[in-house]
């Protein structure tokens, strides 16, 4: 999956990249989600491939909180872009006369430094968070990779503050993220409904069905793993481990086929290359 993932998400950069018609809002969003897609996956799953290969080894506490750092800075920007691409589909079909006019280039550049610039501010905090806690008793973390709460539970004072940060911010990151999706994907059905045509109708449907089925894959399995590991004290420790991994995992390996490979422009321009004589 990780190699899949890798694959699939370097084939989108590079054909959006090397084709200049290819330069709009957007397949510059999608790259911007492959991009994010691969370095999701590169913080976590070597890692776990080395503990698989070779057994649990020994991380240094900076390092940790490094990792832990990237893992939900980079899942947040993962649902930012989400967002800005189910906007940019609904402006595409909903408002096609303003379209060219209000995603510029400009505009798309902002929103790429806006969504780094709300992952770091919402993530540095639950990092300070850490450091105030006081570890004396065991430093082993049963987890593939350093997770908030993971390192949190370690601690010996209270870890309220982290647990309610964390509950807080996720509330009001991905999960006005995942309402504003699902208030565009249903305004961008609305308007399908009106078409007139029953072939563009039914384009219209395989595109947005394909799309809401990793938006709701991604949110869902984040955050049943979020509360779970708050709130599930009766879920198997495994069935955690798992489904965190999941999360970070699945996504990045299917969106280079639902957003890329479903995307005519995408799929035409990736078989010619694939097709040219060595």
């Amino acid at each position: 999956m990780y190699l899949l993932a890798v694959v699939g998400n370097g084939l989108v950069m590079a054909v959006v990249a090397c084709d200049k018609s290819l330069h709009a809002p957007m397949y510059l969003f999608l790259t911007m989600l492959a991009f994010n897609d691969v370095l999701l996956c590169t913080v976590t799953v070597p890692k776990m491939l080395v503990i698989f290969w070779q057994g649990p080894s020994l991380s240094a506490f900076p390092a940790c909180l490094t990792q832990m750092f990237f893992v939900h800075a980079l899942f947040l920007s993962e649902s930012a872009v989400l967002l800005a691409m189910a906007f940019d589909r609904y402006m595409a079909i909903s408002a096609p006369l303003h379209y060219a006019t209000l995603l510029t280039g400009s505009f798309i550049g902002k929103v790429g430094i806006a969504l780094v610039a709300r992952s770091v501010v919402v993530v540095t905090p639950g990092v300070l968070l850490i450091l105030r806690l006081h570890f004396c008793r065991s430093n082993i973390i049963h987890h593939t990779y350093c997770e908030n709460m993971g390192i949190a539970k370690l601690a010996c004072n209270s870890i309220t503050p982290n647990s309610t940060y964390g509950l807080t911010a996720a509330l009001l990151t991905t999960g006005l993220d995942f309402v504003l999706i699902s208030l565009s994907y249903w305004l961008i059905l609305r308007t399908v409904f009106r078409l007139p045509s029953r072939e563009a109708r039914t384009k219209a449907f395989g595109t947005c069905g394909a799309h809401l089925c990793v938006i709701l894959i991604f949110y869902s399995l984040a955050f049943f793993s979020f509360f779970t590991h708050r709130f599930g004290h009766q879920v198997p420790r495994h069935i955690l481990i798992l489904l965190a991994n999941l999360y970070l995992l699945v996504p990045p390996t299917m969106n280079p086929i639902v957003y890329g490979i479903k995307t005519k422009e995408i799929r035409m321009r990736v078989l010619g290359f694939l097709s040219q004589p060595k």
